[in-house]
C-alpha cells in the first residue's frame, strides 16, 4: 500500500538558554538550522509558522504584538550588515511606535492592520504583509523601548498622521504629544513638512489644533515660572499702543512699572518644502515683522524678553533670572515712554 502523507518535520531543537521566539532565517542558520528545516516546520499543522519572508515565529498560535513588531523589525533589517540588535538601520514608527511611546490615543499592538519600519531610503526592500516599510533620507536616532528602537516622537507622529484619514484622530494623538510635553508643536510641523502633508485637509485642521495647544501649554509654563520664582504678577496677553498713536504689538506679559515685557515664540512654519522660496520668504517676514516690532518697543525704553518653549520647558529657573534681572535694571534705565495697555 502507497503512503502519500508527507512525512513529519523532525523536530528542530534550539539551545534551551535561548528565549526569543521570533529569529529571522539568518539568525536560524547561526544555531545550525537550514533554509529547508526552517520551512518544513511551517508546513500546515507544523510547529512554526512564516509571518514575514525569512522570518519565523516558533510557536503556532497567532503572534503576539510584540512578536509582530520584532517580526517587523527582522525583515526590515535583513542584509543590513553588521547590527549587534541584528535589526540594522530599521525602526518602528508610526502608530506602533506612538503606542511603545505610551500614547493613550494609539491603539493596542494587537490591533494594528499595519506596523511601519522605518529605513534608510536606500534600502531597496517592499512592504509584505503588516510590515510597511516607510523610506527616509534622514535616519533618526532611535530611543530604546521595550528592548526595540523607536523612532522618536516628533518622527513617529508624522509618520502616523500620513496614514490616518481621519482629522479627529490626527488630532487627538497631536494633542496628547503637546499635553504630555512628549515634544514641541514646530518640531512635528517640520516633519509633517518634510514629508509634504501640509497639502492635505485633515492635517492643515490637526495642525491648527496642535499650534492652538502649544500656544495654550507654553503659556501656562510662564505662568507657572512667574509664580514659582516669585516673579511679580504682570499684565497678561496686552496689547500695547501709544496714546492717541499707533499699535506697539501684543505681549504676553507686561511689567508696566518697570517696562518690561515677555514675548512667546509659539510659532511653528506652515509652509511646505515644495515651495522653499515662499517658505523662506514667509519665514524672513516673520522674523522681520517680530524685529520691527521689538524694535519698536525698545526704542520706546521698554525692555522685550524673548522666550522660547523649549527655554521655558528645560530650564524655567534660568528664564525667571533673565526676567528678574531686567526688572531689577530698571531702575537704572531712563522712563519709558507713556504705552495705553489693551487687553489682547
Amino acid at each position: 500500500m502507497t503512503q502519500n502523507t508527507p512525512l513529519s518535520a523532525r523536530p528542530v531543537r534550539l539551545p534551551s538558554h535561548l528565549e526569543q521566539r521570533v529569529l529571522s532565517v539568518e539568525e536560524l542558520k547561526a544555531h545550525g538550522v537550514s533554509s529547508a528545516r526552517a520551512a518544513a516546520q511551517c508546513r500546515d499543522g507544523g510547529p512554526w509558522q512564516q509571518p514575514l519572508p525569512g522570518v519565523y515565529v516558533l510557536h503556532p498560535g497567532p503572534p503576539t504584538g510584540e512578536e509582530r513588531l520584532r517580526s517587523a523589525l527582522l525583515y526590515a533589517g535583513r542584509r543590513c550588515g553588521a547590527a549587534e540588535t541584528g535589526y540594522g538601520e530599521g525602526m518602528i514608527t508610526g502608530l506602533a511606535a506612538l503606542t511603545l511611546h505610551g500614547f493613550s490615543a494609539a491603539p493596542p499592538l494587537d490591533s494594528l492592520d499595519r506596523i511601519d519600519v522605518l529605513v534608510p531610503r536606500t534600502r531597496r526592500l517592499r512592504s509584505a504583509r503588516y510590515a510597511h516599510v516607510v523610506r527616509t533620507a534622514e535616519l533618526p536616532s532611535p530611543v530604546r523601548l521595550a528592548g526595540l528602537p523607536v523612532a522618536p516622537v516628533a518622527r513617529a507622529l508624522a509618520d502616523a498622521v500620513a496614514g490616518i484619514g481621519d482629522a479627529s484622530a490626527a488630532r487627538r494623538l497631536l494633542t496628547e504629544a503637546v499635553r504630555g510635553g512628549l515634544c514641541e508643536p514646530a518640531a512635528v510641523v517640520r516633519k509633517l513638512s518634510r514629508a509634504k502633508l501640509l497639502g492635505r485637509l485633515h492635517v492643515v485642521h490637526a495642525v491648527d489644533s496642535l499650534i492652538a495647544e502649544g500656544r495654550a501649554l507654553v503659556e501656562c509654563r510662564l505662568y507657572e515660572m512667574v509664580r514659582t520664582y516669585d516673579l511679580p504678577e504682570p499684565l497678561w496677553n496686552v496689547s500695547l499702543r501709544l496714546p492717541g498713536g499707533p499699535h506697539l504689538g501684543g505681549v504676553d506679559a507686561y511689567w508696566p512699572d518697570e517696562a518690561v515685557a515677555v514675548e512667546l515664540d509659539t510659532g511653528a512654519p506652515r509652509h511646505s518644502p515644495r515651495d522653499d522660496d515662499r517658505r523662506r520668504a514667509g519665514l524672513d517676514a516673520r522674523w522681520s515683522g517680530y524685529a520691527t516690532e521689538r524694535e519698536h518697543l525698545e526704542g520706546l525704553g521698554i525692555t522685550v524678553v524673548h522666550l522660547t518653549p523649549k527655554r521655558l520647558q528645560e530650564a524655567p529657573e534660568q528664564q525667571a533670572t533673565v526676567v528678574r534681572t531686567a526688572l531689577m535694571a530698571a531702575a537704572d534705565r531712563a522712563p519709558a515712554e507713556y504705552a495705553v495697555i489693551l487687553p489682547r
